[in-house]
């Protein structure tokens, strides 16, 4: 990942510590950071403004005060940041995005676009609902993916074992070639398919073979390994296995089904996006 672009995604609770852990890990690479200070605004009270000729236009003064304390406080994280950034020689600028939730996913996959991966920090998890317009944003309206989890980017400079879970689907192959830098440094690659469909038109007479195969012309040390999920859910089967291999990356494709289906009844992509435990690459 030398000489790439890395976005990485923070809020204005984001602890100025671990960030300078990745600024200096990025420094190291070397890298260039694009750091996004990304907050909600307060909301305008439409209900609370007169219309004319029924009343008068009139801007609540308690929202003003609100908005003027809010970009306050993005001033201060941005000025923040630009003195880490100096202060670990990094190549980087660093942006603001104030938004409704709404809003957020069309100014991230903007954003996204120019960069090669997301990396998004952990005090972004709350609130839930802009955690996951940030996910939604990068997966699917940008051509990158997005690591989770990786709290010190040491998963990201020097991955030892790397998982990648793996199925015939267009979204599992998007993931792997996206992953493949982060592939090719790993000492070993364990190709993972849980209760593959072994027949030619499904995973193949042989899951996983294939895939590791183009890995391996890319220099990769691969191991293809089929599990039973054992009655448990895929994704459980997946982070189970992740734990009894000692492998520190899992990468995957997401949201093979739609996110209406997985928001109602869960799924796989749902269940490892809401763990925290184990760094993960995920794109769509």
């Amino acid at each position: 990942m030398k000489n790439s672009t890395l976005l990485i995604i923070v809020g204005l609770e984001s602890s100025l510590t671990e960030l300078g852990k990745k600024l200096e890990a990025v420094r190291t690479l070397p890298a260039h950071a694009t750091i996004l200070i990304v907050g909600e605004t307060p909301v305008f009270p439409y209900y609370a403004m007169g219309v004319p000729p029924y009343g008068t236009t009139a801007v609540p003064r308690e929202w003003e005060i609100s908005v003027a304390e809010s970009n306050a406080a993005f001033k201060k994280k941005s000025d923040e940041i630009e003195a880490l950034l100096e202060h670990h020689d990094v190549s980087g600028e660093v942006c603001i995005l104030a938004s409704e939730p709404a809003l957020v996913s069309d100014a991230i996959a903007r954003h996204a676009m120019l960069c090669d991966m997301a990396i998004v920090a952990d005090d972004l998890r709350k609130p839930e609902t802009l955690f996951r317009q940030v996910v939604y944003g990068v997966l699917f309206q940008s051509p990158v993916g997005i690591m989770l989890n990786d709290h010190n980017l040491e998963t990201f400079c020097a991955p030892k074992k790397v998982l990648v879970a793996w199925n015939s689907d267009l979204y599992s192959a998007r993931a792997v070639h996206q992953a493949l830098p982060l592939l090719r440094q790993a000492e070993e690659v364990i190709i993972a398919s849980v209760d593959p469909i072994t027949t030619e038109y499904r995973d193949g007479e042989d899951p996983g073979v294939d895939i590791a195969k183009w890995l391996s012309h890319h220099g990769c040390n691969v191991d293809v390994q089929q599990y039973p999920s054992g009655g448990q859910t895929i994704g459980d089967s997946i982070l189970k296995r992740t734990q009894e291999l000692g492998a520190d990356l899992i990468v995957m494709g997401s949201y093979g089904h739609s996110r209406a289906r997985e928001a109602f009844f869960g799924g796989t992509t749902r269940t490892i996006i809401e763990q925290t435990d184990q760094a993960v690459f995920l794109a769509h």
